[in-house]
């Protein structure tokens, strides 16, 4: 089964995204540029969408079969489109429960080993509600894996092996989102987010 529309590449789409696809697209896309890249959380998303290396997919089906199979026709696009360093595969009607999402990203994961695809591609996380373990649902630094639909984030591993080697002490990342984000506060990061889904009004 087939990827749905998606634009590409986000910075200068070749096609619009149609009505049923805008209002994903465009709240992801507005998270992308004013939280992502605006504050850094990824230091290396501005180079790609710049580039127009960055492919948005929005995916309808709430069978998780069919969102595993997706997922697998994904990696096929990137095994034969070079230009494409990283999708983004958002899901519009599936997965809004965190705890179900989490079991999906588990079953992805496993997939993709199953697949062949280990050393090749790697999957990281992003939802509305995500938490992390450990973490109370209040925590601002939740918000460095906060989206505005659920979504796996589907990248090369050598490009992002090759962005890391680049960068000076990656290792401190994590640690600086997590003071980034926890500084801004959490009504000023929930603030971030509800605006991404004001594009189209």
């Amino acid at each position: 089964m087939a990827i749905r529309q998606v634009s590409a590449p986000v910075n200068e789409p070749t096609t619009m995204p149609d009505n049923k696809q805008a209002p994903f697209i465009n709240a992801t896309l507005a998270w992308l540029k004013t939280v992502v890249i605006g504050h850094a959380i990824c230091p290396f998303a501005k180079q790609e969408l710049e580039r127009g290396s960055i492919r948005l997919a929005v995916n309808h089906d709430t069978d998780i079969e069919n969102c595993l199979l997706d997922l697998i026709d994904e990696c096929g696009r990137l095994d034969s489109d070079d230009g494409i360093e990283t999708t983004l595969l958002i899901y519009a009607d599936a997965f809004a429960e965190f705890d179900d999402y989490l079991d999906f990203l588990e079953l992805a994961e496993t997939l993709l080993l199953d697949q062949g695809y280990e050393g090749i591609y790697q999957l990281a996380g992003f939802h509305p509600d995500y938490c992390f373990e450990g973490a109370s649902p209040d925590d601002a630094a939740n918000y460095t894996n906060r989206s505005p639909y659920p979504m796996l984030h589907l990248l090369r591993e050598a490009g992002l092996e090759l962005a890391i080697s680049k960068y000076p002490q990656p290792e401190t990342i994590p640690e600086r989102n997590i003071a980034l984000t926890r500084s801004l506060g959490l009504a000023n990061m929930q603030a971030l987010l509800a605006a991404c889904y004001m594009q189209d009004k």
